[in-house]
């Protein structure tokens, strides 16, 4: 059975820094491509950024170009985000989740369909 946690979520006041990360268990970690997605109340979850299952290949939306980076650790099975000069407007919960085909790169919320069961982000002023 495939697990995603995610960890990491806090509060931070802004321009703060953060890093998420999101364990997998079950998944075939090397063969799939990951992402970031979230969510405020209210609002329909969005995509934050993904990275390929094949080395350096990555997509940001582009208000979190230039301060947040995604990664993955093959021998941890974990993904990571990298959260910097966070933003009021960054306030989400923050989920990962596994493209539901392998080998395949897509940043379209539609093609992940495993999910982690989110950790809160606060960015304070």
């Amino acid at each position: 059975q495939v697990q995603l946690v995610e960890s990491g979520g806090g509060l931070v006041q802004a321009g703060g820094s953060l890093r998420l990360s999101c364990t997998t268990s079950g998944l075939d970690f090397d063969e799939y491509s990951m992402g970031w997605f979230r969510q405020v109340p209210g609002k329909e979850r969005e995509v934050v950024a993904c990275i390929s299952w094949r080395p350096g290949e990555t997509y940001y939306i582009d208000s979190v170009k230039d301060r947040f980076t995604i990664s993955r650790d093959s021998a941890k099975s974990t993904l990571y985000l990298q959260m910097n000069t966070l933003k009021l407007e960054d306030t989400a919960m923050y989920y990962c989740a596994s493209v539901r085909i392998p080998r395949f790169f897509s940043m379209h919320i539609g093609m992940y369909d495993r999910w982690g069961q989110g950790t809160q982000v606060t960015v304070s002023s």
